[in-house]
């Protein structure tokens, strides 16, 4: 039993297939085929019911790709440990962003990341909470940034910074005449909301405590991005609430509907989040330090009080 083995089984446990698995471990199909033919027969059972289209894992298979992917990070520690030994910042880091804090985010701190510590080739994507909780678990991520806390046994978070929630509130609106508002103002039944995935919808549905679950009003209306909730709200179908950061980007004509909530302001809490198992650790702490020193010039907020992101 080589770790190259247990690399392959977790390959094609993901893909499902033994050719894209093998283009994912850059070897050709026939090499990785008889890789875990070898493995099976050691151990004498079967992994893969390669019967099924896609493949499955079988019940014992499932048990070895659970401890497979234990045994692979535990080897990967030991490469490091040696680059933290020396210092090194750099390879590969996979790290996932949520949709409401990637647009705002990512422009404030990625190039001045990249010039830092160029030998860090940064892979990122947008994904929504569960999936990020899911790649982290499965391995597929180094680390991520998402609104917080999660609660979630396997995964350590680190606070990067609270960011209030702000109201938007359109001519006409019965809020428009207010300098500040309060959480007793909101009504869900006027708010325009994004589309459920989104841990920011959740937080909102939180912040108006007269949400029901079981909506029966004749209009609820959802997006898939905030630019469209504005654009929306400008229409006069309802007020939304955005993320602080966002407000930073509303063209200065619109910057008259914008409303802070009276202290202590609503805010999420937004944090870098890992694996329990802390690989590449040293690479954490350079986008901590990094993002955090950059957020401090832009967010000066203090007295607030955190929303959590879990749907209730």
């Amino acid at each position: 039993m080589t770790i190259t083995q247990l690399k392959y089984a977790l390959a094609i446990a993901e893909h499902k297939n033994f050719t894209k698995a093998a283009e994912k471990c850059f070897v050709t199909q026939p090499t990785l085929s008889t890789q875990i033919q070898k493995l099976e027969d050691e151990l004498d059972i079967t992994i893969f019911d390669r019967g099924k289209k896609p493949i499955e894992l079988t019940d014992v298979g499932r048990k070895i790709v659970f401890q497979a992917r234990n045994i692979v990070n535990e080897a990967d520690r030991i490469q490091d440990i040696v680059d933290q030994q020396k210092g090194f910042i750099g390879g590969e880091f996979r790290l996932g962003i949520i949709p409401t804090v990637m647009p705002t985010l990512l422009p404030m701190f990625l190039k001045n990341f990249i010039k830092k510590f160029p030998k860090v080739k940064l892979k990122i994507e947008e994904l929504t909470t569960e999936e990020i909780l899911t790649r982290l678990s499965d391995g597929h991520l180094d680390a991520a940034i998402a609104a917080t806390p999660l609660e979630s046994d396997n995964i350590k978070e680190r606070v990067l910074y609270y960011e209030p929630f702000v109201a938007y509130i359109p001519e006409n609106h019965r809020l428009k005449d207010k300098k500040t508002i309060e959480v007793s103002d909101l009504s869900i039944d006027d708010m325009l909301l994004l589309e459920d995935g989104h841990c920011f919808r959740d937080g909102v549905i939180n912040l108006c405590k007269t949400f029901k679950d079981q909506i029966d009003e004749n209009f609820q209306l959802e997006s898939g991005s905030i630019e469209t909730l504005i654009k929306l709200s400008n229409e006069g179908l309802g007020m939304t609430l955005l993320p602080y950061l966002h407000t930073l980007d509303v063209r200065e004509k619109l910057n008259p509907n914008l409303r802070h909530f009276k202290e202590p302001s609503p805010a999420r809490e937004v944090s870098i989040i890992y694996h329990k198992s802390e690989l590449k650790m040293q690479i954490i702490n350079a986008l901590h330090d990094v993002i955090s020193g950059i957020i401090r010039g832009a967010i000066a907020f203090q007295n607030v009080e955190i929303i959590s992101p879990k749907a209730k």
